[in-house]
């Protein structure tokens, strides 16, 4: 199982120091690769009673894509972020950033994109929230040609292409999607056109049946469930055995769940930089030694 680490965006801060210190640790302790969030804007919370995201206009977020760039050049980490908010984003314009990014990591990355729920984001950015489903599949779709064709016409419900290419393409002809989700539309969705889960279940009665019904999908759309990529997420902040249940809830997801990867999220356990995560990273890789071996 192939272990990497969600870099906390929402405590990171700006210290540009720090944060190469932090990547520069992650890459050492043998994480092989990092996940970002992805959120452009934060709405304010303190006008909106009803409000109920789990971000707002307080929360900070470096902007995945560029954020990558910087982290090519200091490590040799593969990149994923989990999730792109597709829909809320110029296609092309994606295609483009995936594909430089894909360059600077040497083929070390992996695109995650979803659906997206923050609909004040979206009209910010003049896009439409209520076709996102349709219209991702689309982007997909456009993203794919644009990844493997120098010169591509296409023409679908929402976008046209006319005769147009990116140069250069990128190392990975097409680069891999990875999709989140947890309903059973967005499960269907991936089995038919992803090439990797970001699952957000965790191993238990629930969690196993979660995957039990996604392979079966995966069935249905005449994929292996044996081979097809899934990662898992421990989030050790919610885990109130601390360090003792942290090595069996990682061993879960590798022996119950079958996952290929596993990402590790240190958010939320009220640390005060970048240097606690490590020392956090650094307890996990210690205690946790045979998931990243096995």
């Amino acid at each position: 199982m192939r272990v990497g680490v969600v870099f906390p965006q929402t405590e990171s801060g700006t210290d540009v120091g720090a944060i190469r210190d932090y990547l520069k640790a992650v890459e050492q302790l043998g994480y092989v690769h990092l996940v970002a969030f992805d959120h452009v804007l934060g709405a304010d919370a303190t006008t909106r009673p009803d409000w109920k995201g789990a971000y707002d206009a307080r929360t900070p977020f470096h902007e995945p894509m560029v954020f990558f760039g910087f982290v090519a050049a200091v490590s040799r980490l593969e990149l994923a972020p989990s999730v792109i908010v597709l829909p809320q984003r110029q296609t092309a314009l994606v295609a483009k950033q995936a594909a430089e990014v894909d360059i600077l990591t040497g083929g070390r990355f992996r695109l995650g994109v979803g659906l997206g729920w923050n609909t004040v984001e979206f009209e910010a950015l003049g896009m439409s929230f209520t076709n996102r489903n349709k219209r991702m599949e689309e982007q997909i779709a456009l993203l794919r040609e644009l990844w493997t064709k120098p010169v591509v016409d296409f023409k679908g419900r929402w976008h046209r292409v006319d005769r147009a290419g990116l140069n250069p393409l990128p190392v990975q002809r097409p680069i891999p999607v990875w999709m989140g989700g947890t309903a059973d539309a967005a499960l269907k969705r991936v089995a038919r056109i992803g090439d990797g889960w970001f699952a957000q279940h965790p191993p238990n009665e629930t969690g196993r049946a979660a995957f039990e019904r996604f392979r079966g999908y995966l069935r249905e759309a005449g994929r292996d469930p044996t081979t097809f990529p899934i990662e898992g997420r421990v989030s050790l902040g919610r885990l109130a055995g601390g360090p003792d249940e942290w090595v069996p809830t990682a061993r879960a997801f590798r022996d119950d769940l079958r996952c290929t990867h596993l990402e590790v999220n240190t958010m939320g356990m009220g640390h005060a930089g970048l240097a606690d995560h490590v020392k956090t990273l650094e307890r996990f890789r210690r205690d946790a030694a045979d998931v990243f071996s096995a």
